[in-house]
């Protein structure tokens, strides 16, 4: 009862994990499928618009190029030099009136082509940059507040291109530099106000940006303040945003119609109506809905038939889970149990090697003393000196096996510093240099100077002594010793390699365990556990040993250490 209890509940939450699976993969599926739409709508209308833009910014450039070289030729009108260089302002406007006179637009003109390059007002600035007000209603009428937007911080050295926000309109505006015929620096502005361009789209609605305020002329007052409210913040720091026009979504791009210009900024606001990709998204996403809803009801007929071949599998694993869960708990005491006996043998190795130190060094120098009584014989010296080298291989392997053994535990911590490899190959070169045999091998050293390893000097030590005495002994006579390094991305590879005859194939894989000395040199003295600990030490430091080669005639081995520090002399 319990068992069909468990394979109902196994059923059960196949198919539940089987619907979320579904689930998930609709939404993502809907989710992406509606975000490719929508940046397909957005590149389609981006499209659209610079095409459009493209189309007027022609235009435009054409109506603008024909603007600025009729204010030049105005600025250049005498009348207009003699009133402003004599300091004569009351004659300036009436001045003004004559030679500008063709400029402002007729009262009875009606074709939008014709005063394309007829201005509605114009003014004067100051040296300062402040408007001269006109009290002539031939320069047009404008309030106080639309003669302030004018004012510039300094006179322009170049025409500035700008916009003037009306009652209900904006004007373009065009300020020409007016420079003296004298002393030829800039003495006033003239300002000229002209009729937007009309910017036609059969998709877009067009308005113009202007002092956080959007004028357009397709959408009521009401609405552009509604629109304005949502653009507030976002044009000029966006190249585009979703807004709401007429509650219809819709996408604004944004296009500065006055870049490097000494007026506000103003943008031009094309917005796109998105209701074609949205109801786009609309269908999709009840086709996706639709599939999923199919793939729902597949997933649920699928899971009773794979719960239905997955039930004897899972009631066997189970059956198998318990088994092995035994057995793990078996294994955990068996190894608890090796745990404690590895802990015991190394507290009994460690114990044993510092319980032999004494009785040894006790030993040699009873035997130190013995052999430096006058009255024993050569032979009995002879034998003594044999039995004091004795105990100084038995005390180095002691000491070796205790620094095993606190290797083993972990219980081995090193004091990193900045270790001077340079002066510690060099010791060790020239303690090699002292065995009377030392004359008899070529050692090569190429080391760059002043290099230094992180690490503890004594160990480094070990390790690099090792090398080099296996080097040694391990080598022929008139043979060669080598000692080079190499520095690669903070990591200092030095080899050591030595003639000889080489290390036989079948026991190089085993050189680095613990008293295997092979069959090579047997005369040679050691003990077998050198190569092990220098490895040891050279994985405590975060590097490695290793046999590069060992063939007839050249073996060499290599070690590296992280780099501390490298200054090349």
């Amino acid at each position: 009862m319990k068992t069909e209890s468990g394979i109902s509940g196994f059923r059960l939450r196949v198919l539940v994990g089987m619907m979320l699976v579904v689930c998930v993969v609709t939404g993502a599926i809907l989710y992406f499928a509606q975000r490719k739409v929508a940046a397909d709508a957005e590149r389609a209308d981006r499209a659209a618009y610079e095409s459009e833009l493209a189309t007027t910014r022609r235009v435009h450039e054409l109506r603008l190029a024909a603007m600025t070289e009729r204010c030049r030729s105005l600025v250049r009108r005498p009348r207009i030099h003699a009133a402003l260089e004599d300091n004569a302002l009351d004659l300036l406007y009436p001045s003004a009136r004559d030679e500008l006179l063709d400029v402002l637009s007729p009262a009875d003109e009606t074709d939008a082509s014709t005063f394309t390059l007829h201005a509605t007002f114009y003014r004067f600035l100051d040296a300062n940059g402040g408007v001269i007000s006109s009290a002539d209603d031939e320069a047009g009428k404008l309030t106080r507040d639309e003669e302030a937007q004018l004012t510039l911080k300094e006179l322009p050295t170049k025409q500035q291109i700008g916009y003037l926000a009306r009652v209900d309109r904006v004007d373009q505006v065009v300020a020409s530099p007016i420079i003296s015929t004298e002393t030829n620096e800039v003495i006033a502005a003239l300002v000229l106000g002209f009729k937007p361009p009309e910017h036609e789209s059969s998709r877009a609605r067009t308005g113009v940006w202007l002092g956080g305020r959007l004028f357009a002329n397709e959408v009521d007052a009401d609405q552009c303040k509604a629109v304005s409210a949502q653009l507030s913040g976002v044009v000029g720091k966006k190249p585009s945003t979703e807004i709401t026009v007429d509650g219809e979504r819709h996408r604004a791009f944004f296009t500065r119609l006055n870049p490097d210009s000494a007026f506000p900024p103003s943008y031009e606001v094309s917005c796109f109506s998105l209701a074609s990709s949205l109801a786009q998204q609309r269908q999709l996403r009840w086709q996706i809905l639709g599939a999923g809803l199919l793939m729902l009801l597949g997933a649920g007929a699928a899971s009773h038939v794979i719960a239905g071949r997955l039930s004897e599998p899972v009631e066997k694993l189970a059956v198998d889970s318990a088994r092995n869960v035994v057995r793990r708990e078996e294994a955990e005491a068996a190894l608890e149990q090796t745990n404690v006996e590895l802990e015991r043998s190394q507290r009994f190795s460690a114990d044993t090697s510092h319980q032999l130190k004494t009785p040894i060094t006790v030993l040699r120098a009873g035997l130190e003393e013995l052999r430096q009584q006058p009255e024993i014989t050569d032979e009995a010296r002879e034998e003594v000196t044999a039995l004091i080298y004795q105990t100084a291989k038995i005390s180095s392997m002691i000491h070796d096996l205790l620094l095993l053994s606190r290797l083993d535990a972990g219980g081995l911590q090193l004091n990193m510093t900045d270790v001077d490899l340079t002066q510690l190959i060099d010791s060790l070169a020239d303690d090699l240099s002292a065995v009377p045999s030392a004359p008899d091998f070529d050692v090569e050293v190429d080391v760059p100077r002043d290099i230094h390893v992180l690490g503890e000097k004594r160990y480094i030590s070990m390790i690099l002594q090792n090398l080099i005495e296996n080097a040694w002994k391990y080598n022929h006579r008139g043979g060669t010793i080598a000692i080079n390094a190499i520095e690669e991305n903070g990591i200092l590879a030095l080899r050591v390699g030595n003639t000889g005859p080489g290390i036989p194939p079948e026991a190089q894989e085993h050189i680095f365990e613990r008293f295997h000395r092979g069959s090579m040199q047997e005369d040679v003295p050691g003990h077998g556990l050198g190569l092990n600990i220098a490895r040891e030490l050279a994985l405590l430091h975060g590097g490695d040993l290793r046999l590069l080669r060992s063939d007839e005639g050249w073996t060499e081995f290599e070690v590296t250490f992280r780099v501390a520090n490298i200054t090349g002399t």
